[in-house]
């Protein structure tokens, strides 16, 4: 980037951050679901398909947020944490049959009635790392803008589409506040969840885990969290910081994006997110029947949205945050540690 275009660059993100307060507070006078995470989501969106010239936060500043969820994820581990393992594991063990199920029914979709290449298709299909996907996919000859606005569409619906679901048919409050505010948690919380937040991402940095910002504070915080040393989650002002970081972040991906990546690229990963939502309901149902989890639990833990996001429906919902987790955890290693393995095949 050219001197000349960094303060460019900065006007165009002060303006998306003024843009996402302003829809935000609109959302929350409306009584929204998720005013601070689903406001600036929509409103960043149109305005980046109108035409809009918005930029998202830098990513050190989406990774600084990411560690607020996993300090969150950490603080809600409970020493019952044991005594569900088994079925925890149990219903995990479902994960694969989804991911199997998923790329059956979405590479057809994306090879046949989309158009795309097949190292495009296949990776359009696989619901891992964000990231990942693009990076493997342009490596193996994949459409890198394709791959982008599908992953980014895949994302954005499910965060969309999600909580108005929880809202409407299974009753579930989304708009409480999501936790205590700042003044009634006590300093020493505060600061342990901090260092926990900075070395916790840190260590997982260093030793390259993916997820680092989530799952690091969420692994140092856990432990903090049994040994008694806290007792609280980060504050609902942080929470809310973190919904709306994320929103805008997902809205301004869109910037810039023509009308034929719309309608192939856009509109197919739409098609697919419907796809992916059908099996979550009917995993979660069989979930659900063989006493497993409740259905709201069961809901976010197969909904394949990205790993933050769903954290953060987790916490607002009030659902059983390791258990979601878990999910998440075990649908990334599936599809990151099997990729050399999907990519053999494919070839």
């Amino acid at each position: 980037m050219t001197a000349a275009a960094a303060p460019l660059l900065w006007l165009r993100r002060l303006m998306t951050a003024l843009i996402g307060v302003a829809a935000a507070l609109l959302a929350y006078w409306l009584q929204v679901p998720l005013p601070f995470l689903l406001g600036p989501l929509a409103m960043s969106l149109v305005l980046a398909l109108a035409g809009v010239p918005l930029a998202g936060p830098p990513s050190s500043w989406l990774n600084a947020v990411r560690t607020i969820l996993g300090v969150a994820a950490g603080a809600s581990v409970s020493p019952t944490l044991m005594q569900q393992l088994p079925q925890t594991l149990g219903s995990a063990a479902l994960v694969p049959v989804f991911l199997a199920l998923a790329v059956l029914l979405g590479y057809p979709l994306f090879r046949w009635i989309a158009g795309f290449n097949s190292p495009t298709a296949f990776f359009a299909t696989m619901p891992g790392g964000f990231a990942e996907m693009i990076l493997f996919g342009s490596e193996k000859g994949g459409n890198i803008r394709a791959l982008s606005l599908v992953h980014a569409t895949r994302i954005l619906t499910i965060v969309a589409v999600t909580p108005i679901a929880l809202t409407f048919f299974l009753d579930v409050e989304l708009s409480v506040a999501p936790g205590v505010p700042m003044r009634a948690v006590p300093p020493s919380d505060l600061l342990i969840m901090l260092f926990c937040a900075v070395a916790g991402y840190a260590i997982a940095r260093r030793i390259r885990l993916f997820g680092a910002p989530v799952l690091g504070p969420m692994i140092l915080t856990a432990a903090v969290s049994l040994s008694g040393l806290i007792e609280n989650r980060p504050p609902s002002e942080a929470l809310i910081l973190a919904q709306y970081v994320i929103g805008i972040s997902i809205g301004a991906h869109y910037v810039g994006v023509t009308l034929d990546e719309l309608r192939r690229f856009v509109a197919a990963s739409v098609a697919y997110s419907l796809v992916l939502g059908v099996l979550t309901i009917a995993f979660a149902e069989v979930v659900y029947r063989l006493g497993i989890a409740g259905r709201l639990d069961a809901v976010l833990a197969f909904a394949p949205g990205g790993q933050p996001e769903m954290v953060m429906l987790a916490i607002l919902a009030g659902a059983d945050i390791t258990y979601v987790i878990l999910h998440h955890v075990m649908r990334l290693v599936i599809v990151l540690a099997g990729m050399p393995l999907f990519v053999r095949v494919l070839r």
